[in-house]
């Protein structure tokens, strides 16, 4: 966040008219400007952080149910058969990416009209809410369809709240700064993404190593639900010392009528160009433990490893993606390059991983389709957001966000469960991810790179 150097203090003198009083003051300009200078990178760290953490925290709420979605589909969605419990979690899973786009439609809006920091307020609110109504939802067994309900509501509060976060801490990361950077800034909004995809997996895999199944399904598979809601203190405290990036004129018209009258194409064109990244993220990152256990029958513990090695992939790649998107003059070839090398990759690597099952191997592979597409994901985002002016640039986010991974991501889990479960052909999941894979590429290609000053 850049700030102006103080300005020196004025200095009363006594002196006759012939002396200089401004030599004895000359010193302190320098100091004052070096002051500023360490305020503003103090506040430029704090801002990150805050939006880094926060997004984690949420992101860990929201994803940390894709790991537990076999226990939870027995507990709450009781089947005559096994992939149909399993269907109908991933389903109560999807649903709350319904709700995504009418969070980034009104939170996005809201963060243009008020404000950055007050939107990511009021999402770290409503996803404590979604949390602790799945961290404390009856099972079927003892409430019947009360509790099924209950995971239901949670899932679209959570919905809700992700929509709105994700287009408003971006834009302020962006915001926080000059042009040279914005890169890096910006992604730490996926890298932090790969931490709750981490500590989402590390959690599981604990849980399932320590634990006998009687205690997960009694009452071990709530404890990451209530780990999560750290949020509450954390993510406020944290955001109510932020500065805001952006103050818009409150007689404006709505910021989200304007950026679908402005710059439609802009967003349509985005939103497609995010199916592959969010393909890859809920099906190899979140859905890949799921898949190691039903269709490699692999041991619970084992499987979810993988949601740790994706993890932490998927941090380092973001990181070092958002430096090349700061030194490469033009970021539109790497984003090309690295979506045909996922799309190519995608049915050799779901090959091998059918053909001779094995934990290291699985943990290679999914890596390196973590590592693939996401080596242009932020270069991406960063296109867009530098395509939107700041007036609609949250809202513009939120809408291109949410809808992309509600469409493409929130029905992945469920259409590849489905695949499975009527084909037996383990190679579901690559045919999806091609489909996507292709369909970014096509957008990406008709989108015209420009920097924003």
């Amino acid at each position: 966040m850049s700030q102006a150097a103080l300005p020196a203090s004025p200095i009363r003198v006594s002196s006759p008219p012939t002396s200089t009083p401004a030599a004895p003051a000359a010193p302190a300009a320098p100091a004052s400007e070096g002051a500023a200078r360490g305020k503003g990178k103090q506040s430029q760290f704090r801002l990150i952080a805050a939006c880094s953490l926060g997004n984690a925290l949420e992101m860990y709420d929201f994803t940390v149910y894709s790991f537990f979605a076999l226990l939870i589909g027995k507990l709450f969605f009781p089947s005559d058969s096994a992939y149909g419990s399993l269907l109908l979690a991933v389903a109560t899973f999807g649903i709350g990416f319904v709700m995504r786009p009418l969070g980034g439609v009104i939170i996005g809006n809201y963060a243009d009209r008020k404000g950055r920091k007050a939107a990511m307020t009021l999402t770290i609110g409503l996803m404590v809410l979604g949390t602790l109504c799945i961290a404390f939802a009856p099972t079927y067994a003892s409430a019947g369809v009360f509790g099924s309900l209950m995971i239901v509501a949670g899932r679209l509060l959570q919905g809700f709240s992700l929509g709105g976060e994700v287009g408003a801490a971006t834009a302020m990361l962006m915001e926080s700064g000059g042009v040279k950077g914005r890169g890096f800034r910006v992604s730490w909004q996926l890298a932090s993404q790969g931490v709750s995809a981490l500590l989402g997996a590390l959690t599981g895999a604990a849980l399932y190593a320590a634990l006998p199944q009687a205690s997960l399904e009694s009452w071990g598979w709530r404890l990451p639900f209530l780990l999560g809601l750290l949020i509450a203190p954390v993510g406020l405290y944290i955001r109510s010392h932020l500065q805001e990036t952006h103050t818009a004129d409150s007689h404006e018209s709505s910021p989200v009528g304007r950026l679908l009258r402005a710059h439609g194409g802009t967003v349509l064109k985005g939103i497609l160009a995010t199916t592959a990244g969010t393909a890859t993220m809920y099906l190899v990152v979140f859905f890949m433990p799921t898949y190691m256990i039903r269709v490699l029958h692999m041991p619970p513990s084992l499987s979810l490893l993988s949601g740790c090695v994706t993890g932490i992939t998927l941090f380092v790649v973001s990181l070092v993606a958002g430096r090349l998107a700061d030194r490469l003059p033009q970021r539109k070839p790497l984003v090309i390059g690295s979506l045909l090398f996922s799309v190519i990759a995608v049915y050799p690597v779901f090959w091998l991983i059918g053909h001779y099952p094995s934990v290291p191997l699985v943990l290679a592979l999914s890596a390196l389709l973590t590592a693939s597409v996401n080596i242009g994901t932020t270069p991406m985002f960063l296109m867009l957001l530098e395509m939107l002016p700041a007036g609609v640039r949250a809202s513009g986010i939120s809408v291109i966000y949410s809808v992309g991974v509600t469409v493409f991501g929130g029905s992945s889990q469920f259409v590849v469960t489905w695949l499975l479960a009527k084909t037996g052909n383990p190679m579901a999941p690559a045919f999806y991810m091609m489909v996507c894979g292709v369909l970014s590429l096509g957008a990406l290609l008709s989108l015209r790179e420009r920097k924003a000053a």
